[in-house]
């Protein structure tokens, strides 16, 4: 999985990767809020989800030590980076703010 995160992370202007585990209860209710910040953005964002108990080298190298941990990488870098969930809003302030994105 290392060489296709890479990939995607590279392959769109900004990605947001949430770092989740499917036993995380705070994990399960960030889920609806991302598909409405993707419902709302389309293709500007690319939304990926990365399970750390299938991708345990991934949550290792990005130092996941809680979930639900969300990291913002625009142009294959990271510029973000918070743990916990948070409002629709404050992500689409985030993407605004970090990847330049008019929300």
């Amino acid at each position: 999985m290392k060489s296709s995160f890479k990939d995607i992370i590279n392959s769109n202007n900004i990605v947001l990767v949430d770092f989740f585990a499917t036993w995380c209860g705070p994990c399960q209710a960030l889920m609806p809020i991302l598909k409405e910040v993707k419902d709302e953005l389309g293709d500007a964002v690319k939304i990926v989800k990365i399970d750390i108990d299938k991708n345990h080298e991934l949550a290792v190298k990005y130092q996941v030590r809680s979930v639900p941990t969300m990291t913002l990488f625009v142009d294959g870098v990271p510029k973000w980076r918070q743990s916990g969930v948070l409002q629709k809003k404050d992500i689409l302030h985030v993407i605004e703010v970090h990847g330049g994105l008019t929300v």
